[in-house]
């Protein structure tokens, strides 16, 4: 099979992984390829996400590294069986790529923790707010690209029912709250989702109050923590204006897992963050 000039996001990660154990075996590309019979080259596409490899390959891999983590591996074997066509691919002509690659990657989660300070969660938005939010991007979108961006927000959120919906937590600050967009009506009903949403067994919210001298970490970028089907696998991902950034280098995720430990233990309980989000959706 040749090798993919547009690899997945599993495929580029499955690759990063099989890299990041060469690595941890001190082993060079030439010096690995050989060890495994193939050539150079194709270790290189390998690692890129662009050529395909079966699960024997990746177990084979894994002893040829000495790799022990028997759950890492488990796990690595079970992204292997080539391009798997999502919902999501139906948009890769109309979208950036990393829009596909964000509903892919939330698609395979085993659990999703967000951390907001100015904008509530896409997936925790109404049609009428990410509208609102949509049309006040900077260059302005088109009329069929804003559609575009909605439909695909709104099929991202599925995943949050269904027979085996995805564990789903949000730490929103209570400025996102209180911005307006789309006026008071969209917000009346954006509140008010965000109530019932949290009344779901799956999804939890948690508000950080302006007053009580509650401090959080970081600079307040908004980021989504997925975690995958073993911790060595888990990602993070930060909005930018160019699009979506993914990051899974073990330093920096560890990073961020400690900003939102930090954020949560900050924020409301649960039913009280819900009873602060009623309060400001009764003042409107």
């Amino acid at each position: 099979m040749p090798p993919s000039n547009s690899p997945t996001l599993t495929q580029r990660r499955l690759g990063t992984e099989l890299r990041k154990l060469r690595e941890r075996a001190g082993l060079s590309s030439t010096a690995a390829a050989a060890r495994h019979g193939i050539n150079q080259a194709r270790l290189s596409s390998i690692e890129a996400g662009r050529y395909p490899v079966s699960a024997d390959r990746v177990r084979l891999f894994a002893r040829n590294y000495t790799c022990a983590e028997d759950d890492l591996v488990d796990a690595m074997a079970e992204m292997t069986g080539g391009r798997t066509r999502g919902w999501w691919d139906e948009y890769r002509e109309h979208l950036p790529a990393s829009f596909a690659d964000l509903a892919e990657l939330e698609h395979q989660a085993g659990e999703i923790r967000v951390a907001l300070v100015m904008h509530i969660p896409a997936l925790l938005q109404t049609l009428d707010h990410a509208r609102a939010l949509m049309r006040a991007v900077v260059p302005p979108l088109r009329a069929y690209e804003v559609e575009h961006r909605l439909s695909h927000r709104m099929k991202r959120q599925a995943i949050l029912y269904g027979d085996r919906p995805v564990p789903y937590s949000a730490v929103i600050h209570e400025a996102a709250l209180r911005m307006e967009f789309g006026g008071l009506e969209t917000v009346r009903a954006q509140l008010a989702h965000l109530v019932e949403m949290s009344q779901m067994d799956n999804v939890t919210i948690r508000v950080i109050p302006f007053s009580g001298g509650r401090t959080f970490p970081g600079t307040g970028q908004a980021f989504d923590y997925v975690l995958g089907a073993v911790p060595q696998l888990d990602t993070v991902q930060l909005d930018a204006a160019h699009g979506c950034q993914f990051i899974d280098a073990e330093a920096e995720v560890a990073k961020y897992r400690a900003v939102l430990e930090r954020m949560e233990a900050t924020a409301l309980e649960p039913a009280e963050s819900r009873d602060f989000i009623h309060d400001i959706m009764r003042s409107k």
